[in-house]
């Protein structure tokens, strides 16, 4: 066999290998689901039975345990069709859409993970290079994490309303409130990660420390900077979740699934969490696409 045809068959081999783990997880994840449904809702389908005087056989049971209206524990499968009506099915501009109430969400997340990244970098900045900084600001950033977000987010929002302020800005504020920390600790992390061997030579080449921070601090730190940007865009849209249940708000996932508990339409609570997954791995997987472009054009292994 020629080398380029061992290579190909190696890259396929590479990609069945890292593949199988990965379906060998999602069907055990789904294989429990399912038995935690037959065990969750046959309480109810026994309840029903019995005072229609009727017995359910096994098979009977796990076919009523599975497509109840309003379950304790819905079947995957009734939250992938919940998913697809209210998504494919359902015209985006639908009040009931997936999709409509993801947007909501969505601008929310992304205002408060671009004020996060932001403010958590330019404390990192500060911190690394000003000791005073450093020693007044860090024990402040590692105490805000110590408050629940629950009880911060309702203090926000009415803070926000009383003076006039409604709608986008507080839920985006949440959501910075989580995001800023990991990025602050990665920064910090990778600003102080070249050597200092490194840091002397810069000194004898006699460079500014600007020039210092540009040419080596700010390369060392980018693989610190995509790393902390995964957890803070996932930190970010749970703060913009958050943020809609206390606000009676009746857009976005996080309105959807208060909505759902209402009513006890779990099915409908279930495919908003799902779809919060889906948009949380969109933005992580986005982010690790900026991650290896970044690293090809500067050279590095993409």
């Amino acid at each position: 066999m020629s080398a380029r045809g061992m290579a190909s068959r190696a890259a396929m081999s590479g990609g069945g290998g890292s593949a199988f783990p990965v379906a060998v997880v999602v069907l055990g994840i789904l294989a429990v689901w399912y038995v935690a449904a037959v065990a969750l809702n046959s309480a109810w389908a026994l309840d029903q039975a019995g005072r229609d005087g009727v017995t359910l056989s096994a098979r009977e049971l796990v076919a009523d345990t599975w497509s109840q209206e309003r379950p304790r524990l819905p079947a995957p499968h009734q939250v992938a069709v919940e998913l697809w009506n209210t998504t494919v099915a359902m015209p985006v501009t639908s009040k009931r859409s997936l999709i409509y109430h993801a947007w909501i969400t969505l601008s929310a997340t992304l205002a408060g993970f671009v004020l996060g990244t932001g403010l958590g970098i330019l404390l990192a900045v500060g911190i690394v290079h000003d000791r005073t900084t450093n020693a007044s600001v860090m024990p402040w950033v590692i105490a805000s994490q110590t408050v629940p977000i629950l009880a911060i987010a309702p203090m926000i929002i009415v803070v926000l309303a009383s003076v006039g302020v409604a709608g986008l800005l507080p839920k985006a504020l949440i959501s910075m409130y989580l995001s800023f920390f990991p990025v602050v600790v990665g920064m910090v992390k990778g600003f102080r990660s070249p050597e200092t061997m490194l840091l002397d030579q810069m000194r004898t080449w006699n460079a500014s420390p600007a020039q210092t921070f540009w040419k080596l601090r700010w390369p060392a730190a980018l693989p610190y900077l995509f790393a902390s940007l995964k957890v803070a865009v996932a930190a970010s849209l749970v703060g913009a979740i958050i943020g809609e249940l206390p606000t009676g708000a009746v857009a976005g996932l996080g309105a959807r699934m208060l909505t759902g508990s209402y009513y006890g339409q779990t099915v409908q609570i279930w495919s908003a969490l799902m779809m919060a997954s889906i948009l949380a791995a969109t933005l992580v997987g986005l982010i690790g696409l900026a991650e290896r472009l970044t690293a090809r054009a500067m050279g590095g292994r993409a």
